[in-house]
């Protein structure tokens, strides 16, 4: 519908996770068309009756022209020297911009950028992290609607990466499917594979996920995907001790994302499927978006962080030292049979924060930090962290579990990983964590413990 113009963007207004049984949220929905004052509406109810809506923002104009460049937007753009090239400081600087002008204002920018790419190596580099903190940090947009931004950020970074040459002497090399028979070894330790995945078939021997296997094989260090749709198994069969290896994904990555990754880092531009991230021994995982069905089954260790929510049977029969920070909440039987050891002695947990972006860029407590039930069910080592102000969580959600007290070693070994998912993410430790309503609070005020029960006290 977006690519024969029907509708403005390929992306979302609104995403959520939501079981059909559930007593807290609509797992089945109805949707109704029906006559308005510019032509047919559609309205969406949950199961209860209540109306989803959505607040009144501006779709992304079309046709799109060119658009000249802003003098406010040159000068942020990096001169020459190492230390004027930070994308971090740039997005900083464009972010309030963004909610108070136009889609016009937007497009100057990414022109900008987008010519800034073809001026050099370092100007790329500087390009495609500026715009992927535009494309995956949480921030108010004003009167336009964040999907229609999303699929400027989209169109901006699949121009850039598509610009990059069919070259090994570059630091940016790309390969795509018809010119795959040209892999050989990079030329830089530091040169990047930019791969178009977008004719490669979704899995099997000449799958995108072997490519990149080959690829490492072949040497590759860094190696960025785009135009996934729906490819599976992208970070598997790297084989062991991958520690080094950076990856990459732009696009609609499939199931089994990262799953048995072993020392590898790899990050996910949007949101995971099912199976993510199962089996995984030892590496780091960021998603910028939710995740499906059993993510991180039997998982084995690992750092992994998400910004979004989990959908049900998270980490279920984990061992050994998985240690994962879930911004918002999982639905039902996270961490059953959860066998993680004690966290403070290199053993693993989960923090829940139980946040919810909103359309105006802050993250606020969703209604409940975990509607299901089964949380840590039957576990027999490891804990959860579960950040729950107002005690909605009760006994009755457990299974095999108790609450206790959250004490200061707790904090100390949870903030580090705090620290690590507000650098990915810009969730504020003070600022979204410790702060309710306007008030800055303690950890033990904020935070809840769920530990095992011993056999012997289930008996």
């Amino acid at each position: 519908l977006q690519q024969d113009g029907r509708i403005p963007s390929r992306f979302a207004d609104s995403y959520w996770n939501a079981r059909g049984g559930s007593h807290t949220d609509g797992g089945t929905f109805l949707f109704t068309v029906k006559g308005g004052e510019d032509g047919k509406e559609l309205e969406c109810d949950d199961k209860f009756g209540r109306v989803v809506s959505l607040p009144e923002q501006d779709w992304l104009p079309g046709p799109r022209t060119a658009v000249a460049l802003n003098v406010s937007v040159a000068i942020q753009l990096p001169k020459k020297g190492p230390h004027s090239r930070d994308p971090l400081g740039f997005y900083e600087y464009v972010r309030p911009a963004l909610r108070d002008a136009g889609f016009q204002y937007a497009g100057e920018i990414l022109e900008e950028l987008k010519r800034l790419a073809l001026k050099g190596q370092e100007s790329r580099r500087f390009a495609i992290q500026s715009l992927s903190l535009l494309f995956d940090r949480v921030y108010d947009t004003g009167y336009k609607k964040r999907s229609s931004l999303l699929q400027l950020y989209h169109e901006a970074l699949n121009e850039i990466f598509s610009s990059v040459p069919l070259s090994n002497y570059d630091l940016y090399t790309r390969l795509d499917w018809k010119n795959r028979s040209r892999l050989v070894h990079p030329g830089l330790d530091s040169q990047v594979l930019v791969v178009d995945a977008l004719e490669f078939p979704v899995e099997g021997d000449e799958s995108a996920a072997r490519f990149v296997v080959n690829a490492y094989f072949e040497g590759w260090r860094n190696i960025l995907l785009y135009n996934l749709r729906g490819h599976r198994f992208i970070g598997a069969g790297l084989g062991p001790r991958t520690n080094g290896l950076r990856i990459d994904c732009y696009g609609d990555v499939g199931d089994y994302v990262a799953s048995g990754i072993d020392g590898c880092e790899l990050t996910v531009h949007g949101a995971a499927q099912d199976q993510a991230a199962q089996i995984l021994k030892y590496g780091k995982l960021a998603v910028h978006g939710d995740v499906g069905q059993a993510f991180m089954y039997a998982a084995k260790g690992g750092d992994v962080y998400v910004l979004g929510n989990a959908a049900g049977r998270p980490l279920i029969n984990a061992v050994g030292r998985p240690r994962v920070v879930i911004n918002g909440t999982c639905l039902d039987y996270l961490a059953e049979s959860f066998m993680a050891g004690d966290p403070h002695n290199g053993g693993g947990f989960v923090v829940v924060n139980g946040l919810n972006p909103s359309f105006d860029g802050r993250f606020t407590e969703q209604e409940y930090p975990y509607p299901g039930g089964n949380l840590f069910s039957l576990a027999s080592g490891g804990a959860i962290f579960i950040r729950d102000p107002h005690m909605k969580v009760s006994e009755d959600q457990l299974n095999g579990g108790r609450l206790a007290d959250f004490t200061t070693k707790d904090w100390e070994l949870i903030l580090p990983y705090l620290k690590e998912n507000a650098r990915l993410f810009g969730i504020s430790v003070e600022q979204d964590l410790l702060t309710v309503d306007g008030k800055l609070l303690g950890p033990s005020q904020i935070y809840r413990k769920i530990e095992p029960i011993s056999l012997q006290e289930l008996t």
